[in-house]
């Protein structure tokens, strides 16, 4: 997430066998290829393709689609029922049965949850015309939590089935505005990414990112990364900090709400200059249980690795540091060139 008034993970899904379980927009709408938590549960990993690192979807032979488990909120997270709720629209709108392709179908879904039908006209890089799609939630961050809205980032990875029995694996980070309701908040709209073309070429520092067992990327980063979108100081703070740890990152640029939630001011985020890690050495920030000393020296590696903003769970002492709800579930490290 980004700066200092921004708000607060996970992994883990369903496909819409599941799903029959379940924004006033503060912050703007979330960026895309033009700047406008937890940790798994221990199930059966998803076989099949992997996700793409980006450009092209990956396709395969004829195989079976994966099977994937659902998401659960930590219980070190804020408002736990907000992070739920959003979960619930995304694995309705991008996982489907045999033949429950179509917007007709994933307005159905979208009712039969109690969440507004229209909502699927804003689908987009959820929707395909497989006919059958299954979807797993690596984590599910927040881009802001206030009072009364906030915005959740769920960072996706997706397979389909065409008819032919191939499948094809992509991924995407949907940024869902809630509003405070009774019984449950009520989503207002969604921004799921569009990070935008692969570039002609990489940079060598790119490259090694991408290629790095360390750097944990979900798809959208790893396509942002392939646009040439993430500045050299991100990258660079990457590698440096991926020497001492394995990181696992939630969100680059696209997907990310264009401005610090609840403020005018632009996040570093869409500017290609912040990156929020959600796990660190396997260990992720919202889990009670990850050892304070391990979240709390990660913040100060990122800082002596170039972020003047790095947020997190704790408050540490120094004008670099900050903390608030938003940031429970995540660290981020924003970068001023």
């Amino acid at each position: 997430m980004n700066d200092r008034y921004a708000m607060s993970r996970r992994a883990v899904l369903l496909g819409v066998a599941a799903v029959a379980t379940s924004c006033s927009s503060s912050g703007g709408r979330s960026a895309t290829s033009t700047p406008t938590s937890g940790t798994p549960a221990a199930t059966t990993a998803p076989t099949g393709p992997a996700p793409p690192s980006g450009g092209t979807p990956a396709t395969t032979t004829p195989s079976a689609l994966p099977t994937v488990t659902a998401w659960a909120p930590d219980p070190g997270d804020v408002q736990p029922q907000v992070k739920q709720r959003a979960v619930t629209l995304v694995s309705a709108l991008g996982a489907w049965p045999p033949g429950g392709q179509g917007p007709e179908a994933a307005r159905a879904r979208l009712a039969a949850q109690g969440f507004d039908p229209g909502l699927a006209d804003r689908a987009g890089s959820l929707s395909s015309p497989a006919p059958e799609a299954v979807l797993e939630v690596v984590d599910a961050q927040y881009g802001g939590i206030l009072d009364d809205t906030a915005s959740v980032l769920v960072v996706c990875r997706r397979w389909t089935r065409a008819e032919d029995g191939t499948v094809t694996a992509d991924g995407s980070t949907v940024d869902v505005r809630l509003s405070r309701a009774t019984p449950v908040w009520t989503v207002t709209t969604l921004y799921p990414s569009d990070p935008g073309p692969a570039a002609a070429s990489l940079s060598a520092q790119a490259s090694r990112i991408l290629a790095d067992s360390r750097i944990i990327l979900p798809p959208a980063a790893t396509a942002d990364v392939r646009a040439g979108a993430v500045h050299a100081s991100v990258l660079t703070a990457l590698e440096t900090l991926a020497a001492d740890h394995t990181i696992d990152v939630s969100v680059l640029r696209s997907g990310h709400p264009i401005n610090v939630f609840g403020t005018n001011r632009p996040s570093d985020h869409p500017r290609g200059r912040a990156v929020d890690v959600w796990r660190i050495d396997g260990r992720s920030v919202v889990d009670p249980t990850t050892p304070r000393a391990l979240v709390e020296g990660f913040m100060r590696a990122g800082a002596a690795a170039g972020s003047y903003n790095v947020g997190g769970p704790y408050q540490l002492s120094g004008a670099a540091f900050f903390s608030d709800p938003t940031h429970r579930d995540h660290v981020h490290l924003g970068f001023t060139t």
